[in-house]
């Protein structure tokens, strides 16, 4: 599993977010290959409204370990990109 951390610009008003505003995301892709699993997370949060997508960060997590690691393994990001392959979490910039 792959963690992007990234940074979008809200195309419109959208919840708490501002047109034009920057947006941080966390983006969790359960995707074997790093280049397709990149790919995914700007979709994504291209898919939430978003455009500019830069990522910041990239950490690769072995699933094989996520069992082992009580943090991990009650993450409720990373039980949800387990369950559908991916998670994305924005976060308030104020």
């Amino acid at each position: 599993m792959y963690l992007f951390s990234i940074n979008a610009t809200a195309k419109t008003s959208k919840g708490e977010f501002t047109e034009g505003e920057q947006a941080p995301f966390i983006v969790y892709i359960d995707f074997k290959d790093m280049f397709g699993a990149e790919n995914l997370a700007k979709l994504f949060v291209m898919a939430e409204g978003f455009t500019n997508v830069e990522i910041e960060k990239r950490k690769l997590i072995d699933n094989a370990h996520i069992p082992d690691n009580p943090a991990l393994a009650k993450d409720p990001q990373i039980l949800e990109a387990l369950a559908k392959g991916y998670c994305v979490q924005a976060f308030s910039a104020h």
